[in-house]
């Protein structure tokens, strides 16, 4: 603690600051939009993740097999690459075909950040089906036959019971994922989209300071990780486990 004082100390007194109150607006719409990318792309590769890793513990071998390679193919190839084939190769392609540039879906498809949510909604699903599969098989059999014992069915099961339960299984893995994907949500940067990470970039070109930007974007992150890391522990602590 002692040496983290004395880090803050010696930047704040002798490092230049006098740029903040000029780019202060700047900042916060950069932390809107990183905030918006992360918090939507969690949510879609969520929804996207419980499928994919159900599907490869109880569906079809054809489902099952479609559902690893998914998830082999984006965990075994970068991020930045993936996000790189969408923006540059497939938005490429769009305003080749006349009916698309007519469409009601132009005036999103041409810009930047949609294929940044793609990109990272796909990566995040691929990360957390795999984390859902292993949650969904670490379920105990004797909790989801004493539901059915009692007449449920197979959807109140998986509703109740099995899903909550995988969910509850699957908690401290999420939020680790939930901060690594924070710490991607950058990378849209080089597709044009303005977040924090291309402001604090800006800021940079425009001062030609180099320690003071870095420095503020790293407590920036830093303080949505320890945001982050709070939340899911509370969520933790407020679900029920089993006493031994």
């Amino acid at each position: 603690m002692a040496v983290a004082a004395a880090i803050v100390f010696c930047a704040v007194w002798f490092l230049r600051w006098d740029w903040l109150p000029d780019y202060a607006g700047r900042l916060a719409n950069g932390v809107v939009v990183s905030l918006l990318m992360l918090v939507s792309t969690c949510l879609l590769g969520f929804v996207f993740a419980v499928p994919i890793g159900l599907v490869q513990v109880t569906g079809p071998w054809p489902l099952k097999l479609l559902a690893k390679g998914f998830c082999t193919i984006i965990r075994g190839t970068p991020l930045l690459l993936q996000l790189w084939l969408l923006y540059y190769g497939l938005g490429s392609l769009f305003p080749q075909f006349p009916a698309i540039r007519q469409s009601f879906l132009w005036p999103w498809l041409r810009e930047a950040w949609p294929y940044g949510v793609a990109a990272l909604t796909i990566s995040f699903a691929a990360y957390e089906g795999e984390v859902m599969r292993g949650a969904f098989a670490g379920v105990p059999p004797g909790e989801l036959e004493a539901a059915r014992a009692f007449g449920m069915s197979r959807w109140k099961v998986f509703r109740r019971i099995w899903l909550p339960r995988a969910v509850h299984r699957a908690l401290p893995t999420l939020s680790g994922e939930t901060v690594l994907q924070l710490k991607s949500t950058p990378l849209v940067a080089t597709i044009t989209v303005i977040d924090v990470y291309a402001v604090v970039s800006k800021i940079r070109q425009m001062t030609f300071l180099t320690y003071e930007p870095l420095l503020l974007l790293a407590l920036i992150y830093l303080c949505l990780t320890a945001f982050l890391v709070l939340a899911f522990r509370y969520f933790e602590n407020k679900i029920p486990t089993r006493s031994a």
